[in-house]
Protein backbone atom coordinates (compact mmCIF):
# COMPACT_ATOMS: atom_id res chain seq x y z
CA UNK A 1 0.00 0.00 0.00
CA UNK A 2 3.08 2.39 0.96
CA UNK A 3 6.78 1.87 -0.36
CA UNK A 4 9.54 4.23 0.91
CA UNK A 5 13.04 3.49 -0.83
CA UNK A 6 16.25 5.35 0.35
CA UNK A 7 14.68 8.31 1.14
CA UNK A 8 16.88 11.53 2.33
CA UNK A 9 16.55 15.12 3.53
CA UNK A 10 18.62 17.58 4.95
CA UNK A 11 18.65 21.09 5.89
CA UNK A 12 21.33 23.10 5.50
CA UNK A 13 24.00 20.62 6.28
CA UNK A 14 22.13 18.52 8.71
CA UNK A 15 20.80 15.37 7.68
CA UNK A 16 17.30 14.66 9.12
CA UNK A 17 16.84 11.61 7.05
CA UNK A 18 18.93 9.23 6.04
CA UNK A 19 18.40 6.45 4.25
CA UNK A 20 15.17 4.97 4.83
CA UNK A 21 13.70 2.43 3.51
CA UNK A 22 10.00 0.56 4.25
CA UNK A 23 6.62 -1.35 3.59
CA UNK A 24 3.11 -0.76 4.48
CA UNK A 25 1.04 -3.69 3.31
CA UNK A 26 -3.01 -3.63 3.54
CA UNK A 27 -4.05 -4.00 7.18
CA UNK A 28 -0.95 -3.52 8.42
CA UNK A 29 -0.42 -1.08 11.25
CA UNK A 30 3.25 0.18 11.64
CA UNK A 31 4.52 1.49 15.16
CA UNK A 32 6.84 4.34 14.23
CA UNK A 33 8.85 5.86 17.20
CA UNK A 34 12.02 7.66 18.64
CA UNK A 35 13.39 10.57 21.00
CA UNK A 36 12.28 14.23 20.04
CA UNK A 37 14.18 14.95 17.52
CA UNK A 38 14.82 12.11 15.70
CA UNK A 39 13.11 12.79 12.27
CA UNK A 40 9.14 11.41 12.82
CA UNK A 41 7.71 14.42 11.90
CA UNK A 42 9.79 15.29 8.53
CA UNK A 43 9.58 11.54 7.71
CA UNK A 44 5.12 12.12 7.53
CA UNK A 45 5.71 15.34 6.41
CA UNK A 46 7.66 13.65 3.36
CA UNK A 47 5.36 10.60 2.80
CA UNK A 48 2.12 13.54 3.08
CA UNK A 49 3.77 15.13 0.61
CA UNK A 50 4.24 18.68 2.41
CA UNK A 51 8.05 18.19 1.59
CA UNK A 52 10.22 16.41 -1.13
CA UNK A 53 12.62 14.27 -0.50
CA UNK A 54 16.82 14.86 -1.71
CA UNK A 55 17.10 11.44 -2.63
CA UNK A 56 14.93 8.33 -2.51
CA UNK A 57 10.92 7.63 -3.71
CA UNK A 58 7.86 7.30 -2.12
CA UNK A 59 4.93 5.66 -3.81
CA UNK A 60 1.77 3.74 -2.82
CA UNK A 61 0.74 1.06 -5.54
CA UNK A 62 2.64 2.56 -8.07
CA UNK A 63 1.88 6.13 -8.17
CA UNK A 64 4.11 8.36 -7.31
CA UNK A 65 3.99 10.77 -4.37
CA UNK A 66 5.73 14.12 -4.88
CA UNK A 67 2.95 16.63 -3.33
CA UNK A 68 0.14 16.43 -1.64
CA UNK A 69 -2.41 16.65 -4.63
CA UNK A 70 -1.13 13.13 -5.47
CA UNK A 71 -1.02 11.85 -1.56
CA UNK A 72 -4.84 13.32 -1.82
CA UNK A 73 -5.44 11.32 -4.98
CA UNK A 74 -3.91 8.30 -4.29
CA UNK A 75 -6.12 7.84 -0.53
CA UNK A 76 -3.17 8.46 1.85
CA UNK A 77 -4.48 10.49 4.94
CA UNK A 78 -2.64 12.12 7.47
CA UNK A 79 -3.15 13.01 11.25
CA UNK A 80 -0.90 15.55 12.19
CA UNK A 81 0.62 16.07 15.48
CA UNK A 82 -0.82 20.12 15.08
CA UNK A 83 -4.19 19.83 13.22
CA UNK A 84 -4.05 21.80 9.91
CA UNK A 85 -7.25 22.85 10.18
CA UNK A 86 -9.44 25.86 8.06
CA UNK A 87 -10.04 28.49 11.34
CA UNK A 88 -12.43 30.60 9.21
CA UNK A 89 -14.96 27.60 8.66
CA UNK A 90 -17.49 26.43 11.17
CA UNK A 91 -17.03 22.66 12.53
CA UNK A 92 -19.12 20.74 9.69
CA UNK A 93 -17.76 22.57 6.66
CA UNK A 94 -14.07 22.15 8.24
CA UNK A 95 -14.77 17.74 8.58
CA UNK A 96 -15.98 17.70 4.53
CA UNK A 97 -13.77 20.04 2.99
CA UNK A 98 -12.73 18.58 -0.07
CA UNK A 99 -14.99 16.02 0.14
CA UNK A 100 -18.57 18.43 0.29
CA UNK A 101 -21.96 16.77 -0.21
CA UNK A 102 -23.42 18.92 -3.21
CA UNK A 103 -27.27 19.64 -3.85
CA UNK A 104 -27.87 20.01 -7.89
CA UNK A 105 -29.08 24.04 -8.74
CA UNK A 106 -30.89 24.45 -11.83
CA UNK A 107 -29.49 21.10 -13.20
CA UNK A 108 -25.70 21.81 -13.11
CA UNK A 109 -24.56 23.89 -10.58
CA UNK A 110 -23.54 22.00 -7.55
CA UNK A 111 -23.80 23.94 -3.91
CA UNK A 112 -22.55 22.28 -0.73
CA UNK A 113 -25.65 21.11 0.99
CA UNK A 114 -25.52 22.29 4.88
CA UNK A 115 -28.16 20.57 6.33
CA UNK A 116 -26.66 17.44 5.80
CA UNK A 117 -23.09 18.27 6.26
CA UNK A 118 -24.07 19.26 9.89
CA UNK A 119 -25.85 15.90 10.28
CA UNK A 120 -23.37 13.92 9.24
CA UNK A 121 -21.04 15.94 10.96
CA UNK A 122 -22.90 15.26 14.17
CA UNK A 123 -23.23 11.07 13.58
CA UNK A 124 -19.26 10.91 13.29
CA UNK A 125 -18.27 13.43 16.16
CA UNK A 126 -21.04 10.61 18.18
CA UNK A 127 -18.84 7.98 16.82
CA UNK A 128 -15.85 9.59 18.43
CA UNK A 129 -17.44 10.22 21.94
CA UNK A 130 -17.53 14.31 21.15
CA UNK A 131 -19.83 16.56 21.53
CA UNK A 132 -20.00 20.39 20.94
CA UNK A 133 -22.55 23.17 21.83
CA UNK A 134 -22.84 23.80 17.49
CA UNK A 135 -21.41 22.67 14.69
CA UNK A 136 -21.51 26.37 13.23
CA UNK A 137 -18.40 27.14 15.51
CA UNK A 138 -15.45 28.27 13.82
CA UNK A 139 -12.83 25.95 14.03
CA UNK A 140 -10.49 29.46 15.19
CA UNK A 141 -12.49 29.30 18.65
CA UNK A 142 -12.10 25.29 19.45
CA UNK A 143 -9.32 24.10 22.14
CA UNK A 144 -6.45 22.27 20.63
CA UNK A 145 -7.92 18.69 21.59
CA UNK A 146 -11.49 19.80 19.64
CA UNK A 147 -9.37 20.81 16.39
CA UNK A 148 -7.55 17.27 16.90
CA UNK A 149 -10.65 15.07 17.26
CA UNK A 150 -12.45 17.36 14.04
CA UNK A 151 -9.10 16.56 12.15
CA UNK A 152 -9.19 12.76 12.96
CA UNK A 153 -13.03 13.24 11.77
CA UNK A 154 -11.73 14.61 8.13
CA UNK A 155 -10.38 11.47 8.19
CA UNK A 156 -13.42 9.03 8.73
CA UNK A 157 -14.88 10.93 5.84
CA UNK A 158 -11.89 10.73 3.50
CA UNK A 159 -12.08 6.57 3.76
CA UNK A 160 -8.70 6.58 3.07
CA UNK A 161 -6.60 3.20 1.82
CA UNK A 162 -3.69 4.19 3.79
CA UNK A 163 -3.60 6.68 7.66
CA UNK A 164 -0.66 8.20 8.85
CA UNK A 165 -0.36 9.13 12.31
CA UNK A 166 1.95 11.38 13.75
CA UNK A 167 2.20 11.89 17.77
CA UNK A 168 -1.42 12.94 18.00
CA UNK A 169 -2.32 11.88 21.18
CA UNK A 170 -0.32 14.51 22.90
CA UNK A 171 -3.43 16.69 22.78
CA UNK A 172 -6.21 14.49 24.25
CA UNK A 173 -6.95 13.08 27.17
CA UNK A 174 -7.33 9.41 28.22
CA UNK A 175 -10.97 8.45 26.81
CA UNK A 176 -10.05 10.20 23.36
CA UNK A 177 -6.92 8.05 22.75
CA UNK A 178 -8.66 4.95 23.36
CA UNK A 179 -11.13 6.15 20.85
CA UNK A 180 -8.04 6.62 18.74
CA UNK A 181 -6.73 3.38 19.51
CA UNK A 182 -10.01 1.63 18.60
CA UNK A 183 -10.41 3.46 15.14
CA UNK A 184 -6.72 2.32 13.85
CA UNK A 185 -7.75 -1.20 14.95
CA UNK A 186 -10.88 -0.81 12.95
CA UNK A 187 -9.23 0.56 10.25
CA UNK A 188 -6.83 -2.56 10.47
CA UNK A 189 -9.42 -5.01 10.36
CA UNK A 190 -10.76 -2.97 7.13
CA UNK A 191 -7.73 -3.47 5.31
CA UNK A 192 -6.31 0.05 5.93
CA UNK A 193 -2.44 0.66 6.06
CA UNK A 194 -1.93 2.29 9.26
CA UNK A 195 1.35 3.81 9.67
CA UNK A 196 1.43 5.18 13.61
CA UNK A 197 4.00 7.28 14.96
CA UNK A 198 3.98 8.08 18.74
CA UNK A 199 6.47 7.95 21.80
CA UNK A 200 3.87 6.72 24.14
CA UNK A 201 4.63 2.82 24.11
CA UNK A 202 1.67 1.26 25.96
CA UNK A 203 -0.03 2.79 22.68
CA UNK A 204 1.90 1.41 19.97
CA UNK A 205 2.08 -2.07 21.95
CA UNK A 206 -1.80 -2.38 21.94
CA UNK A 207 -2.63 -1.78 18.26
CA UNK A 208 0.76 -2.32 16.04
CA UNK A 209 1.86 -5.13 14.09
CA UNK A 210 5.53 -4.27 14.05
CA UNK A 211 7.54 -1.14 15.58
CA UNK A 212 10.43 0.72 13.80
CA UNK A 213 12.86 2.74 15.48
CA UNK A 214 14.13 5.87 14.14
CA UNK A 215 17.24 7.52 15.65
CA UNK A 216 18.99 10.54 14.52
CA UNK A 217 16.96 9.86 11.06
CA UNK A 218 18.30 6.72 10.55
CA UNK A 219 16.04 3.30 11.62
CA UNK A 220 17.98 1.55 14.02
CA UNK A 221 15.32 -1.26 14.93
CA UNK A 222 12.91 -3.25 13.66
CA UNK A 223 10.81 -6.10 15.10
CA UNK A 224 7.43 -7.89 15.08
CA UNK A 225 5.22 -6.25 18.00
CA UNK A 226 4.94 -9.49 19.81
CA UNK A 227 8.71 -10.76 19.53
CA UNK A 228 9.83 -7.26 21.37
CA UNK A 229 9.65 -5.37 24.58
CA UNK A 230 9.30 -2.19 25.84
CA UNK A 231 13.16 -2.43 27.40
CA UNK A 232 14.30 -3.15 23.56
CA UNK A 233 12.57 -0.83 22.16
CA UNK A 234 13.66 1.89 24.45
CA UNK A 235 17.26 1.01 24.13
CA UNK A 236 17.05 1.26 20.57
CA UNK A 237 15.45 4.77 21.07
CA UNK A 238 18.77 5.99 23.39
CA UNK A 239 21.31 3.79 21.78
CA UNK A 240 21.90 2.10 25.17
CA UNK A 241 24.36 -0.52 25.22
CA UNK A 242 22.89 -2.22 28.24
CA UNK A 243 20.21 -2.39 30.99
CA UNK A 244 22.02 -0.27 33.55
CA UNK A 245 21.27 2.58 30.96
CA UNK A 246 17.56 1.58 30.80
CA UNK A 247 16.09 4.10 33.88
CA UNK A 248 11.96 3.56 35.32
CA UNK A 249 11.84 7.27 34.75
CA UNK A 250 11.06 6.92 30.69
CA UNK A 251 8.02 4.74 31.93
CA UNK A 252 6.49 6.64 34.98
CA UNK A 253 6.33 10.83 34.71
CA UNK A 254 5.00 12.74 32.16
CA UNK A 255 7.77 15.21 32.15
CA UNK A 256 10.20 12.65 30.64
CA UNK A 257 9.36 13.83 27.30
CA UNK A 258 10.15 17.42 28.67
CA UNK A 259 13.82 16.23 29.99
CA UNK A 260 13.96 13.84 26.87
CA UNK A 261 13.45 17.30 24.51
CA UNK A 262 16.33 19.43 26.15
CA UNK A 263 18.38 16.31 25.94
CA UNK A 264 17.76 15.99 22.08
CA UNK A 265 18.31 19.36 21.97
CA UNK A 266 21.74 18.84 23.98
CA UNK A 267 23.09 16.17 21.25
CA UNK A 268 21.71 18.18 18.43
CA UNK A 269 23.84 21.46 19.49
CA UNK A 270 26.44 18.74 20.01
CA UNK A 271 26.39 17.37 16.44
CA UNK A 272 26.62 20.67 14.98
CA UNK A 273 29.82 21.69 17.28
CA UNK A 274 31.41 18.35 15.73
CA UNK A 275 30.80 19.45 11.99
CA UNK A 276 31.75 23.17 12.72
CA UNK A 277 34.42 22.38 14.42
CA UNK A 278 35.98 20.13 12.22
CA UNK A 279 38.89 23.05 11.76
CA UNK A 280 38.99 24.53 15.11
CA UNK A 281 41.73 23.97 17.64
CA UNK A 282 42.20 21.07 19.84
CA UNK A 283 40.84 22.63 23.19
CA UNK A 284 37.32 22.88 21.59
CA UNK A 285 37.63 18.75 20.84
CA UNK A 286 38.29 18.50 24.41
CA UNK A 287 35.31 20.20 25.50
CA UNK A 288 32.52 18.36 23.52
CA UNK A 289 34.71 15.36 24.56
CA UNK A 290 34.01 16.44 28.85
CA UNK A 291 30.53 17.74 28.18
CA UNK A 292 29.29 14.08 26.63
CA UNK A 293 31.26 12.12 29.41
CA UNK A 294 29.42 14.33 31.93
CA UNK A 295 26.18 13.04 30.07
CA UNK A 296 27.30 9.93 30.57
CA UNK A 297 28.27 9.77 34.03
CA UNK A 298 24.69 11.62 34.70
CA UNK A 299 23.10 8.65 32.69
CA UNK A 300 24.64 6.31 35.36
CA UNK A 301 24.22 8.19 38.36
CA UNK A 302 20.87 8.34 37.66
CA UNK A 303 20.47 4.03 37.16
CA UNK A 304 22.06 3.65 39.99
CA UNK A 305 19.90 5.64 42.27
CA UNK A 306 16.98 4.34 40.40
CA UNK A 307 18.22 0.83 41.51
CA UNK A 308 19.07 1.75 45.06
CA UNK A 309 14.87 3.49 45.26
CA UNK A 310 13.88 -0.18 43.82
CA UNK A 311 15.67 -2.57 45.85
CA UNK A 312 14.18 -0.35 49.44
CA UNK A 313 11.17 -0.22 48.51
CA UNK A 314 11.16 -4.22 48.02
CA UNK A 315 12.78 -4.68 51.04
CA UNK A 316 10.79 -2.53 53.12
CA UNK A 317 7.76 -4.83 51.99
CA UNK A 318 9.68 -7.62 52.46
CA UNK A 319 10.22 -6.84 55.86
CA UNK A 320 6.69 -5.68 56.86
CA UNK A 321 5.29 -9.02 55.39
CA UNK A 322 7.68 -10.96 57.92
CA UNK A 323 6.23 -8.46 60.68
CA UNK A 324 2.52 -8.65 59.79
CA UNK A 325 2.93 -12.51 59.82
CA UNK A 326 4.65 -12.54 63.10
CA UNK A 327 1.69 -10.12 64.72
CA UNK A 328 -0.65 -12.55 63.56
CA UNK A 329 0.37 -16.08 63.93
CA UNK A 330 2.10 -15.28 67.42
CA UNK A 331 0.36 -12.15 69.10
CA UNK A 332 -3.09 -12.69 68.07
CA UNK A 333 -3.32 -16.10 68.75
CA UNK A 334 -1.67 -15.72 72.29
CA UNK A 335 -3.99 -13.19 73.30
CA UNK A 336 -6.81 -14.87 71.82
CA UNK A 337 -5.74 -17.61 74.10
CA UNK A 338 -5.41 -16.12 77.00
CA UNK A 339 -8.97 -14.64 76.30
CA UNK A 340 -10.17 -18.27 76.29
CA UNK A 341 -8.17 -19.10 79.70
CA UNK A 342 -10.39 -16.18 81.42
CA UNK A 343 -13.33 -17.20 80.47
CA UNK A 344 -12.39 -20.87 81.89
CA UNK A 345 -11.13 -18.80 84.86
CA UNK A 346 -14.15 -16.95 85.67
CA UNK A 347 -16.43 -20.20 85.35
CA UNK A 348 -14.72 -21.42 88.16
CA UNK A 349 -15.25 -18.79 90.69
CA UNK A 350 -17.34 -19.25 93.32
CA UNK A 351 -19.74 -16.12 92.14
CA UNK A 352 -17.21 -13.50 93.74
CA UNK A 353 -18.97 -10.08 92.19
CA UNK A 354 -15.81 -8.04 92.68
CA UNK A 355 -13.75 -10.26 90.60
CA UNK A 356 -16.26 -11.24 87.87
CA UNK A 357 -16.15 -7.65 87.18
CA UNK A 358 -12.29 -7.20 87.02
CA UNK A 359 -12.52 -10.36 84.89
CA UNK A 360 -14.97 -8.63 82.23
CA UNK A 361 -12.40 -5.22 82.09
CA UNK A 362 -9.77 -7.89 81.15
CA UNK A 363 -11.61 -9.37 79.07
CA UNK A 364 -12.58 -6.04 77.06
CA UNK A 365 -9.45 -5.00 77.27
CA UNK A 366 -7.67 -7.56 75.41
CA UNK A 367 -10.57 -7.75 72.65
CA UNK A 368 -9.60 -4.12 72.04
CA UNK A 369 -5.98 -5.31 71.88
CA UNK A 370 -6.81 -7.71 69.41
CA UNK A 371 -8.70 -5.47 67.38
CA UNK A 372 -5.81 -3.03 67.53
CA UNK A 373 -3.21 -5.34 66.35
CA UNK A 374 -5.09 -6.69 63.47
CA UNK A 375 -5.69 -3.85 62.32
CA UNK A 376 -1.72 -3.24 62.52
CA UNK A 377 -0.90 -6.37 60.56
CA UNK A 378 -3.53 -4.76 57.70
CA UNK A 379 -1.81 -1.58 57.52
CA UNK A 380 1.69 -3.29 57.34
CA UNK A 381 1.30 -6.08 55.39
CA UNK A 382 -2.69 -7.14 54.23
CA UNK A 383 -3.21 -10.66 54.42
CA UNK A 384 -6.51 -10.35 52.33
CA UNK A 385 -3.58 -10.04 49.41
CA UNK A 386 -2.37 -13.35 49.82
CA UNK A 387 -5.73 -15.33 50.02
CA UNK A 388 -8.03 -13.58 48.37
CA UNK A 389 -6.20 -11.00 45.60
CA UNK A 390 -5.85 -7.12 45.47
CA UNK A 391 -9.78 -7.09 44.90
CA UNK A 392 -10.61 -8.23 48.22
CA UNK A 393 -8.16 -6.35 49.77
CA UNK A 394 -9.25 -2.94 48.14
CA UNK A 395 -12.68 -3.12 48.75
CA UNK A 396 -11.54 -4.33 52.85
CA UNK A 397 -9.29 -1.60 53.13
CA UNK A 398 -11.58 1.41 51.51
CA UNK A 399 -14.99 0.41 53.33
CA UNK A 400 -12.49 0.83 57.10
CA UNK A 401 -11.51 4.25 55.40
CA UNK A 402 -14.38 5.23 54.16
CA UNK A 403 -15.79 4.57 58.02
CA UNK A 404 -13.20 6.10 59.22
CA UNK A 405 -12.69 9.39 57.49
CA UNK A 406 -16.53 9.64 56.29
CA UNK A 407 -15.56 10.52 53.29
CA UNK A 408 -17.89 8.03 50.40
CA UNK A 409 -16.25 6.17 48.09
CA UNK A 410 -17.50 4.87 44.56
CA UNK A 411 -15.32 1.38 43.30
CA UNK A 412 -14.95 0.21 40.42
CA UNK A 413 -13.24 -2.95 39.91
CA UNK A 414 -12.69 -5.30 37.07
CA UNK A 415 -14.26 -8.58 37.91
CA UNK A 416 -12.66 -10.01 35.06
CA UNK A 417 -9.20 -8.98 36.47
CA UNK A 418 -7.03 -12.41 36.98
CA UNK A 419 -4.60 -12.54 39.86
CA UNK A 420 -1.14 -10.67 38.63
CA UNK A 421 2.70 -10.46 40.31
CA UNK A 422 2.90 -9.94 43.95
CA UNK A 423 4.96 -6.66 43.80
CA UNK A 424 2.10 -5.28 41.44
CA UNK A 425 -0.74 -6.32 43.46
CA UNK A 426 1.18 -4.77 46.29
CA UNK A 427 1.85 -1.98 44.34
CA UNK A 428 -1.51 -1.15 43.33
CA UNK A 429 -2.72 -1.84 46.96
CA UNK A 430 -0.23 1.10 48.24
CA UNK A 431 -1.43 3.94 45.44
CA UNK A 432 -4.52 3.42 46.81
CA UNK A 433 -3.47 3.38 50.60
CA UNK A 434 -1.59 6.84 49.68
CA UNK A 435 -4.25 8.64 46.97
CA UNK A 436 -7.19 8.07 49.71
CA UNK A 437 -4.31 9.17 52.49
CA UNK A 438 -3.29 12.40 50.27
CA UNK A 439 -7.05 13.19 49.79
CA UNK A 440 -8.00 12.91 53.10
CA UNK A 441 -5.23 15.05 54.22
CA UNK A 442 -5.65 18.24 51.06
CA UNK A 443 -8.65 17.38 49.24
CA UNK A 444 -11.44 18.64 51.63
CA UNK A 445 -13.17 16.05 49.11
CA UNK A 446 -16.68 14.46 50.46
CA UNK A 447 -16.68 11.66 47.37
CA UNK A 448 -13.86 10.44 46.00
CA UNK A 449 -14.26 7.35 43.16
CA UNK A 450 -11.40 4.41 42.44
CA UNK A 451 -11.29 2.59 39.21
CA UNK A 452 -9.10 -0.53 38.63
CA UNK A 453 -9.98 -2.18 35.25
CA UNK A 454 -7.71 -3.87 32.70
CA UNK A 455 -7.59 -1.62 29.41
CA UNK A 456 -5.72 -2.14 26.48
CA UNK A 457 -3.23 -5.27 25.61
CA UNK A 458 -1.04 -6.10 28.93
CA UNK A 459 -2.06 -2.66 30.29
CA UNK A 460 -3.87 -1.74 33.78
CA UNK A 461 -5.55 1.17 34.36
CA UNK A 462 -6.20 2.82 38.17
CA UNK A 463 -8.05 6.13 38.42
CA UNK A 464 -8.69 7.89 41.44
CA UNK A 465 -11.03 11.13 41.41
CA UNK A 466 -12.35 13.26 43.83
CA UNK A 467 -14.47 16.51 44.37
CA UNK A 468 -11.78 18.55 46.11
CA UNK A 469 -10.21 22.10 45.90
CA UNK A 470 -7.61 20.07 42.98
CA UNK A 471 -4.13 21.75 42.87
CA UNK A 472 -2.55 24.45 40.98
CA UNK A 473 -3.31 24.61 37.20
CA UNK A 474 0.21 23.82 36.27
CA UNK A 475 0.94 20.69 37.94
CA UNK A 476 4.62 19.74 39.00
CA UNK A 477 5.57 16.37 40.87
CA UNK A 478 8.77 18.01 41.49
CA UNK A 479 7.31 21.19 43.28
CA UNK A 480 4.97 18.49 45.49
CA UNK A 481 6.94 18.16 48.12
CA UNK A 482 6.93 22.21 49.20
CA UNK A 483 3.30 21.81 49.46
CA UNK A 484 3.60 18.64 51.45
CA UNK A 485 2.20 15.80 48.52
CA UNK A 486 4.66 13.75 50.06
CA UNK A 487 1.83 10.67 48.71
CA UNK A 488 1.82 11.61 45.33
CA UNK A 489 5.56 11.48 45.01
CA UNK A 490 5.86 8.37 46.39
CA UNK A 491 2.73 7.06 43.80
CA UNK A 492 5.01 8.27 41.26
CA UNK A 493 8.37 6.26 42.58
CA UNK A 494 5.89 3.10 42.26
CA UNK A 495 4.58 3.28 38.91
CA UNK A 496 8.27 3.92 37.80
CA UNK A 497 9.37 0.86 39.86
CA UNK A 498 6.49 -1.53 37.59
CA UNK A 499 7.08 0.10 34.56
CA UNK A 500 3.88 2.66 34.37
CA UNK A 501 2.82 5.86 33.62
CA UNK A 502 1.80 8.41 36.15
CA UNK A 503 -0.62 11.41 35.36
CA UNK A 504 -1.91 14.27 37.95
CA UNK A 505 -4.83 16.61 36.48
CA UNK A 506 -7.28 19.35 37.71
CA UNK A 507 -11.11 17.67 36.77
CA UNK A 508 -13.31 19.92 35.18
CA UNK A 509 -15.63 21.43 37.87
CA UNK A 510 -13.04 20.29 40.96
CA UNK A 511 -11.22 18.20 42.36
CA UNK A 512 -8.34 16.14 41.47
CA UNK A 513 -7.56 12.78 39.02
CA UNK A 514 -4.48 10.38 39.39
CA UNK A 515 -4.32 8.32 36.44
CA UNK A 516 -1.65 5.55 36.16
CA UNK A 517 -1.11 3.27 33.62
CA UNK A 518 0.90 -0.44 34.29
CA UNK A 519 1.92 -2.78 32.25
CA UNK A 520 1.17 -6.22 33.56
CA UNK A 521 1.29 -10.06 32.84
CA UNK A 522 -1.76 -12.51 34.76
CA UNK A 523 -0.55 -15.24 36.48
Amino acid sequence: MLTCRHVSKQFGTLPVIDEVSFDLAPGEVVGLTGQSGAGKSVLVRLLAGLEKPDTGVISTRGHLINSTQTAFRAGLAVIHQQPVLVDHLDVASAIFLGHEVGRSWLGWLSLPNQRQHTHMARQILAQLGMELPSLRTHVGNLSSEQRQMVAIAQVLIRKPQVVIIDEPTALLRYEYQQKLLELIREWQAQGVAVLFSSQNLDHLFAVSNRILVLRRGRFVFEAATEKTSREEVVRAQIGARDQQHLTPIIWALENYHRASQQAEALRQSQSSLEHDLASQNQLNRQLIGQLDQQVSNLDRANAALQEAQRRLLSEREGERKVLARELHDQVIQDLVSLNYDIDNLRSQIDDPEQASLGLDDLRDNIRQLVSTVRAICGNLRPPTIDSLGVNAAIQSFVRDWSSRSGIEVQLDLDDELERLPEMLEISAFRMIQEGLSNVRKHAQASKVGISLRATARRTLLLTIADNGRGLQAEINLAALANAGHYGLLGMSERVALVGGRFRVHNRAGGGLILEIEIPYQPL
